[in-house]
């Protein structure tokens, strides 16, 4: 398969956007390849089955929208009924695309036309906004505005804004991609608050407002879903009397699901709090000021980031705006009721203990299982346990939203979902199987059961379901595709468990056959031997390598405009050196304009008699370039000194000497004329009564 397409409709010239993309997919180590759609055809794109963004299947599109490009003529009225179309444009291919929608309200964007499409797309969950003033706030660019490239090309911004939205663009496109991390493991001192509660005691730490800000944002990360963690090394009580000492913390104990308040390694504290929770280590997030610990917890803990809190307090709120890795999309109810599901499971861990067996544990539980077909409002959900589930998913596939609703809109494919229930509370929906009859088999695409659920013959009734639903409809098999991964042991148990009459190699994995007579009497029999209090499962015994983006980097080192161009330049200047510049500038005008091409182009160094297209330019840079030589030498130039001659620094001073000896007026030029009409002998005898300077 090629590489998935990133497809960008605009409402303008937007090729410009591609560098600073190109730059992201590489820092990011993503395989998208950037691919624009015809120019300002965004509704023709929305609707037409054969459009660019239409036939992509395996990337994601994205739309840009100026609204000004549709209101030339002034009328709000049109205008209006243009933002009405884009809404229903929006709404028909979202459920016709089988890749998400990401748009990018541009400036100047009016508050009220934003709320006009927000309002039209309202439950649409492939569909994603950003507006305008998401960018302003993480990216500002003061002058994003650039009229003279837009009168020539409709390129209406600077390379500045392109690539403002080209990051913002990368970091929501992560977000949608990219699992979430679950918990986060918090240090205290110098982390949580200023100070040190075995030197200063905890009446003697004091909460700056970096670190309030630090907490606050914590706790934000709570609220839409995050476990939070405490680790620090430090007696336990002093930690304790810190918050009850600070009642004013945005932070206390309660809000923390597990902690590790002791003296040992920090990577050992870790892997036991992972444990716990029943998570991988690839779930986690660590923020704490010490390199030290960051650094063995890297050494120890590859697939965890640490984050090292910057070492200028000041720094932090701005630091912690730029981590990716907090990025997320819209909270599920799931997400919200996370830490209070984990508080519930730690009642049914008390529970396990007070019995004798697995057994018994499962009765005095009374688990409720539900079992029903997916409802529009649980798509965002089943999507986001195709991507977090890992234990138990027989084929690690991952899936939008975009992508299930076109399976179950394109082929026979049915989804059922599983909530469960027991004495404590409800799990939420914690279950997914998609499926299609076939001539005589149930086919089975997609099994998925998350963690919390695991152990307790939820995933046995899923596989008898399948075996009722098979005979319901006359067939005599389930078929059951088995991909092996790094943690989907217990999946592959659970098949081998429900004894199929055969198992053949099916690349990559294998597929299972049951009788669906067989699978429709499955029932879960506990081992009566086995202790209630032994681990359902063992997420922490097999982690998952992964190699995270560099958080800490793009945090430090790519969180302004000002910083990624400047490493978009020095990457490019490393790709493209010109081998043999034909010549050096003569004059300072040709200096600087070969220094701006170098810069607009990656190319060093520049010769003032190299073609601009021969060092890889086009007509959308020389459009940008014609622009900036109208901001630095105020001289406005038309595209005809791009394609009426040779296109090079020598021919471009040329043209800008004319135009400054054309605004000097007649007397100027009169003067050149008489001077152009002297002999040699005449002007060396003017320059030698008159010398320069």
């Amino acid at each position: 398969m090629s590489h998935p397409l990133l497809a960008i409709a605009a409402t303008f010239t937007s090729e410009p956007i591609g560098a600073p993309l190109e730059f992201w997919i590489d820092e990011l180590g993503w395989d998208y390849q950037v691919a624009f759609a015809p120019y300002n055809q965004v509704f023709q794109q929305l609707l037409d089955p054969e459009s660019l963004l239409a036939r992509n299947r395996y990337g994601l599109n994205v739309v840009l929208v100026r609204f000004e490009d549709w209101s030339r003529s002034g009328e709000a009225a049109a205008l209006q009924d243009h933002v009405r179309r884009l809404g229903l444009s929006l709404r028909a291919a979202a459920n016709s695309f089988h890749a998400p929608l990401l748009v990018a309200l541009c400036p100047p964007s009016p508050a009220f036309l934003e709320a006009q499409l927000a309002s039209s797309l309202q439950g649409l969950s492939a569909v994603h906004i950003i507006a305008p003033a998401e960018l302003a706030a993480l990216y500002p660019v003061p002058h994003y505005y650039d009229p003279h490239a837009d009168e020539l090309g409709h390129i209406p911004y600077t390379p500045s804004f392109f690539a403002a939205l080209a990051t913002l663009l990368a970091r929501r496109i992560h977000a949608l991609r990219t699992p979430p991390c679950k918990a986060i493991l918090l240090d205290c001192d110098e982390t949580l608050w200023r100070g040190v509660c075995a030197e200063d005691g905890p009446e003697g730490v004091s909460l700056d407002p970096p670190r309030r800000f630090l907490q606050e944002f914590m706790l934000a990360q709570r609220e839409a879903g995050r476990l939070l963690c405490l680790c620090s090394k430090n007696n336990e009580q002093d930690v304790l009397d810190a918050f009850r000492a600070h009642p004013q913390m945005p932070l206390q104990p309660g809000h923390f699901t597990a902690r590790r308040i002791n003296w040992e390694p920090k990577p050992a504290s870790l892997i036991s709090i992972a444990a716990e929770l029943n998570l991988g280590l690839e779930s986690f997030l660590v923020v704490d000021d010490s390199p030290t610990e960051c650094a063995e917890l890297q050494a120890r803990c590859p697939e965890v980031p640490a984050l090292l809190l910057p070492g200028d307090p000041e720094q932090i709120p701005a630091f912690l705006r730029h981590v990716w890795a907090f990025d997320r999309g819209p909270a599920t109810p799931e997400d919200c009721n996370r830490a209070d599901l984990y508080a519930h499971e730690l009642e049914r861990t008390h529970l396990a203990k007070k019995t004798a067996s697995l057994e018994e544990f499962l009765a005095a539980l009374r688990l409720e299982i539900r079992i029903a077909p997916l409802t529009p409002a649980q798509m965002p959900r089943a999507a986001q346990l195709t991507v977090r589930t890992n234990q138990m998913n027989f084929t690690g596939l991952r899936r939008s939203q975009s992508e299930i609703q076109a399976l179950l809109r394109d082929r026979p494919v049915e989804c059922l979902t599983v909530d469960v229930q027991d004495r404590f509370a409800s799990y939420g929906l914690v279950g997914v199987m998609l499926f299609e009859a076939g001539a005589e088999a149930l086919l089975l695409d997609t099994f998925l059961l998350s963690c919390r659920a695991l152990g307790r013959g939820v995933e046995h009734r899923m596989l008898a379901r399948l075996g009722e639903i098979a005979l319901e409809r006359g067939l005599a098999w389930v078929d059951a595709a088995f991909t092996p991964s790094a943690r989907n042991s217990p999946a592959l148990s659970l098949l081998e468990s429900a004894v199929a009459t055969s198992v053949e190699p099916r690349p990559p994995g294998l597929l299972f056959r049951f009788p669906a007579a067989r699978l429709a009497a499955l029932e879960y029999r506990p081992d009566s031997s086995r202790s209630s209090a032994a681990p359902l499962s063992s997420a922490a015994a097999a982690p998952v390598p992964r190699k995270a983006p560099d958080y800490q980097r793009i945090a430090t080192e790519l969180a302004t405009v000002d910083r990624i161009l400047e490493q978009i330049a020095a990457r490019q200047r490393r790709t493209k050196i010109s081998a043999a510049p034909s010549a050096a500038p003569r004059t300072d005008l040709e200096s600087q304009l070969a220094a701006l091409w170098s810069e607009l182009l990656g190319v060093a160094p520049v010769g003032i008699h190299d073609s601009f297209f021969d060092l890889g330019g086009h007509s959308l840079l020389a459009v940008q370039l014609l622009s900036r030589v109208r901001q630095t030498f105020d001289v406005d130039l038309s595209l005809a000194v791009v394609y009426d001659g040779p296109f090079t620094v020598a021919e471009l001073a040329k043209a800008i000497d004319l135009a400054e000896i054309e605004r000097a007026g007649p007397g100027y030029q009169a003067l050149l004329e008489e001077l152009a009409g002297l002999s040699d002998d005449q002007v060396r005898a003017l320059l030698a009564a008159d010398p320069p300077g």
